[in-house]
């Protein structure tokens, strides 16, 4: 079953909080709002095609600071930006740090929604990955700190004999972690396990 794309509104003006969910349902584009960066970050976002439409100018922070925050968190998704008062400054620092478009307010409904539209299907396409990455982190999570320490090991192309070596540890035990690694990672060769190591290798610890 695929997920419903749905899109997220942050501004802290109620008027306009409620022109857009009014708007967008009006598309059949399921909805959710917010007040504050606050209030969205401890929402559980659903992994689900996704947008978000932040205004610039909050009444606590800028809608950069959540922008920052969600890499922080690693959660990627397109950024639509809106502001009463944009500068060319502005729009250009958006969109170097990511975001998919800077829009000054007022703004003719039609070009938002097929900025939103946009946006949904560019993400689609990235939640396959999205997923596969969460998957992964998941996997590594699982492992012990030794276990952790061996892949580090192991990735670096370190033979079970030198891995011993390394944790001052027997042979035999250092092929258990390894054994033990590749299984909780569903890796099958060295190469895989480098490979998903590349993955959450940007994602913040």
């Amino acid at each position: 079953m695929r997920a419903t794309p749905r899109v997220y509104v942050v501004d802290d003006d109620a008027a306009i909080r409620t022109a857009l969910q009014r708007l967008l349902s009006s598309e059949d584009i399921a909805c959710s709002v917010f007040d504050s960066a606050e209030a969205f970050l401890a929402h559980p976002l659903e992994e689900a095609p996704t947008c978000l439409l932040l205004d610039v100018n909050l009444a606590q922070g800028t809608g950069f600071d959540l922008q920052a925050e969600l890499t922080v968190r690693g959660q990627q998704f397109p950024i639509i930006f809106m502001t009463g008062y944009g500068t060319i400054a502005m729009s250009v620092k958006a969109i170097k740090a990511g975001a998919h478009e800077f829009l000054t307010k007022p703004f003719e409904p039609e070009q938002l929604l097929d900025l939103v539209r946009e946006a949904l299907t560019n993400d689609a396409l990235n939640l396959t990955e999205r997923c596969l990455t969460c998957n992964v982190k998941a996997r590594f999570n699982s492992l012990t700190p030794r276990e952790k320490q061996v892949m580090g090991l192991l990735i670096t192309g370190k033979m079970n004999k030198q891995i011993a070596v390394e944790l001052g540890t027997s042979e035999v035990t250092a092929k258990v972690h390894k054994k033990h690694v590749m299984t909780k990672m569903n890796a099958r060769n060295v190469i895989e396990l480098l490979k998903m190591h590349e993955r959450i290798a940007v994602l913040p610890q």
